[in-house]
């Protein structure tokens, strides 16, 4: 007998040819979701953990409650002991850990590459695409757990539900998220391969070429297991661009479309949807949503014929997916009370704030959009498809850009000329309010009744909507 499932042993064969409960592995940059997600895999496995970041946080926390050792601050002796390291595309190279790791010959794999050999082994549910990872991603693990399949799930936000954003399931299934920012999808070779759609972002890391961006996405779909499917959203133009060159089995989806999978009869209401899904035009039955928006149709779609390729039926995958209450950071209530409603939402792209802001305006109040740009290269990149994004919205703030460490500035790309942009392109009622303060020295005194304030970026944005939210 192993203290593990049986099915761990060749995760980390060559970290070391005998993996053993205590075998050690140390994450630099243990904070982030997609970081902390597989360390809690890892110390439900039975691994021994420790992980190093900046601050502490409420992830942070968690794992410790767990049973990880948490460092905070990085210092060459935190790697001392670890069997293996793993890092973050965020990590700087010349990182201290990382350097004392190469330095002693300890194995190090990028977190992609440690999840690989997670998702890999097993029946690997891999979702990518530019919008809806982190939502369809946690939509089937909680599907797949209320219909009894113990999934395996490794999520970059944390499912409302569950309270968590991983676990270590005991079923035959892997799901997590697909993250093609920086090509690391390309390490997975899943059982389902699902492509939620594609835009072009992340382009400074595909030499500003869309046409290699949507090469990668080819390629990602060719690594699906032979007896594996690729699901893909037929609605998408750039999707279907690329479906001719898709050799492996296909199930397509759509709403507008001639897809495989369809759905009518949309009742897009104020937190919530519904609709009719139907596969080949034979009618599978209805799906109720407790969340909003057309996009969240997409997204439970995908689901369903992913739960569906898992052999569940459609009436458990369905009332399994009427119980998804959303995932951190997407379409997340911070706030109601006398009829002001505050919500934030991890929208960092053009698509996302058109949909996001679309799904508020089934509220019926007034919209007060507030959003932080974030990084110099996607605003460069995105400037004119976000200075016409905002039109659904009564009232715009832009903040300052968001920007991580090391990035350098773009001559010519700033929060106020993406406000002058958007005054011409689609809100006259745009303004540039710089700090966070300003932010909220603004709009507290202005709050009242029928207004809802929606806080949306994928930096610290979200500490205006919870500010407001505690004062309310």
């Amino acid at each position: 007998m192993c203290g593990q499932p049986c099915w761990v042993r060749p995760i980390l064969k060559k970290v070391g040819e005998n993996l053993l409960n205590s075998e050690h592995v140390h994450f630099i940059g243990i904070g982030g979701y997609g970081m902390s997600a597989i360390a809690r895999v890892m110390l439900e496995m039975g691994y021994t953990v420790t992980g190093s970041d900046v601050a502490a946080q409420e992830l942070t926390e968690k794992l410790a409650a767990k049973g990880a050792k948490i460092y905070i601050g990085h210092t060459a002796e935190q790697v001392h002991g670890a069997d293996l390291v793993v890092y973050s595309t965020a990590l700087p190279k010349d990182n201290v850990e990382r350097r004392e790791a190469e330095h002693l010959n300890i194995p190090i794999l990028h977190r992609s590459q440690m999840l690989a050999r997670l998702l890999n082994e097993r029946k690997g549910i891999a979702v990518a695409g530019a919008h809806g990872k982190t939502t369809t991603s946690s939509m089937i693990a909680l599907a797949m757990e209320e219909c009894g399949a113990d999934p395996t799930f490794i999520i970059g936000g944390e499912i409302m539900n569950v309270g968590t954003n991983a676990k270590a399931g005991k079923g035959d299934y892997v799901v997590a998220e697909a993250d093609e920012s920086d090509g690391s999808f390309l390490q997975y070779h899943p059982w389902l391969g699902i492509v939620t759609n594609i835009e072009a972002d992340h382009l400074e890391n595909y030499d500003g070429d869309f046409e290699k961006l949507k090469s990668a996405y080819v390629q990602f779909l060719s690594q699906i297991k032979e007896d594996g499917t690729a699901v893909v959203c037929a609605d998408d133009a750039n999707i279907r661009a690329i479906l001719p060159s898709i050799r492996c089995n296909v199930a397509t989806y759509g709403i507008d479309s001639d897809a495989e999978y369809t759905a009518e009869d949309l009742v897009l209401g104020d937190r919530h949807a519904s609709f009719t899904m139907k596969h080949n035009g034979q009618t599978l039955g209805t799906v109720e949503l407790s969340v909003p928006g057309r996009h969240n149709v997409y997204n439970a779609m995908a689901t369903v014929i992913a739960c569906l390729k898992a052999g569940i039926p459609f009436e458990s995958i369905a009332a399994g997916v009427s119980k998804f209450h959303g995932a951190k950071r997407r379409f997340q209530v911070l706030g109601e009370k006398n009829d002001i409603l505050i919500i934030d939402d991890y929208a960092h792209h053009p698509t996302e704030i058109e949909a996001t802001i679309s799904a508020a305006k089934a509220t019926g109040k007034k919209i007060i959009a507030v959003f932080q740009p974030q990084r110099y290269t996607r605003t460069f990149f995105l400037l004119d498809a976000f200075s016409r994004a905002f039109g659904g919205a009564d009232e715009v703030i832009i903040t300052d850009i968001y920007s991580p460490a090391g990035e350098k500035q773009i001559e010519g790309v700033s929060s106020s000329k993406l406000v002058d942009l958007i005054v011409k392109n689609s809100n006259a009622g745009a303004r540039y309010l710089p700090t966070k303060e300003d932010v909220l020295n603004d709009l507290k005194p202005r709050l009242q009744p029928g207004v809802l304030v929606l806080t949306m970026g994928a930096g610290d944005i979200w500490k205006v909507g919870a500010e407001i939210a505690k004062t309310m």
